[in-house]
């Protein structure tokens, strides 16, 4: 079902940011696109990596275990997982952790989804009594918590900016019955041009892109880490090196389509961004955090001994399995894939570094 702007209050000739037409085009209660389809597989509009293999989560779970025996196998361990899509990932975790009693016994398992009707895929996925749905961090209080996002920060909304000579102009959406959406600028806040300048990262710029509601996601994450103790591992598609314009990308039926089409398919198509790293990266060192080597998928999955377990695995499959595996291995670390356009990062509060995956 096609909805129009006026499903989601946006008709007006007022400007609009790019981070706030995106929220409610996603996020709308009744008509927006996580709200009210499933978007991942092979019927949707992308595929993530525990969609595509268990041996992913499979993976990532096994790094898991491993923080748990850095922390000291403590007797009260958190793992939060943000925007948990389908529930294959946490289906996984909780059938391979069933291995492990003591870390059974002591992880709590969170999962973080604002999204109803997501969130009822979930629960018909995961039948578990450790796992519990949240909609904020209060009632993790005691132990180590590790968060883990798997392509969650790409669907955070984000700001876009430009400087025309020496002013910074935020872009904007302006939306009309008669000429549909349209492109326009207004001059950036104070606030915002300050914090922008602030970041190392964003110097000497034409174009910006600045996860502004990203950022105070992160801010809700990072003091429960810094009180806490733990970390936060994300894995999305984005960059290190310096990409001066818009990568916005509008996405459906698992094909890029051109953005200028969006108002056609508003509610029916995932909007999306590439996540800038050394961004991040400088943000989590700004609030006193530890950050590993930012590494590729491929890097950390292969790391983490993914080949390895692949061999294992195909002992007791047939040929037809064999293949299938070998194809999604191909998908999870191709270099023209997934494997060099994912880009792992951990940020952490710890006495301990040596944290497996990233060197």
């Amino acid at each position: 079902m096609r909805y129009k702007p006026n499903s989601f209050n946006l008709y007006s000739d007022k400007l609009i940011p790019i981070d706030e037409f995106i929220e409610k085009v996603l996020y709308h209660p009744k008509a927006g696109y996580y709200t009210r389809k499933i978007p991942f597989g092979k019927k949707g509009d992308f595929i993530t990596a525990p969609t595509i293999s268990n041996l992913f989560s499979e993976i990532v779970t096994i790094w898991l275990i491993s923080c748990w025996e850095k922390f000291g196998k403590p007797k009260s361990f958190n793992f939060v997982e943000l925007g948990p899509g389908d529930g294959s990932f946490a289906k996984v975790l909780v059938n391979t952790i069933k291995n492990f009693p003591e870390l059974n016994e002591a992880i709590n398992i969170f999962l973080y989804e604002k999204s109803d009707f997501l969130k009822k895929t979930q629960t018909n996925k995961i039948k578990n009594s450790k796992v519990k749905w949240i909609n904020n961090f209060k009632s993790i209080k005691k132990g180590p918590v590790i968060f883990f996002g798997n392509e969650f920060f790409d669907a955070v909304p984000i700001k876009q900016f430009t400087f025309f000579k020496k002013d910074l102009f935020e872009k904007c959406y302006i939306i009309n019955k008669k000429n549909g959406l349209n492109e326009t600028y207004r001059k950036a806040t104070l606030k915002d041009s300050q914090v922008i300048k602030s970041f190392k990262t964003l110097r000497n710029l034409k174009f910006i892109e600045y996860p502004k509601k990203g950022f105070d996601e992160l801010n809700k994450i990072i003091e429960k880490i810094s009180k806490l103790n733990g970390g936060i591992i994300l894995v999305d598609y984005g960059y290190l090196d310096i990409i001066n314009k818009s990568t916005l990308q509008v996405i459906m039926n698992n094909k890029k389509i051109n953005i200028k089409s969006l108002y056609k398919y508003l509610g029916n198509t995932d909007i999306t961004y590439l996540i800038n790293f050394n961004l991040l990266k400088e943000f989590f060192l700004k609030k006193k955090l530890k950050v590993k080597k930012i590494v590729s998928q491929k890097f950390f999955l292969e790391k983490m001994g993914i080949i390895q377990r692949a061999k294992i695995l195909e002992k007791k499959m047939t040929q037809k399995q064999k293949d299938y595996m070998s194809s999604t291995l191909i998908r999870l670390l191709h270099r023209d894939l997934m494997g060099e356009l994912f880009k792992v990062i951990f940020a952490f509060k710890s006495k301990k570094n040596n944290f497996l995956g990233f060197e």
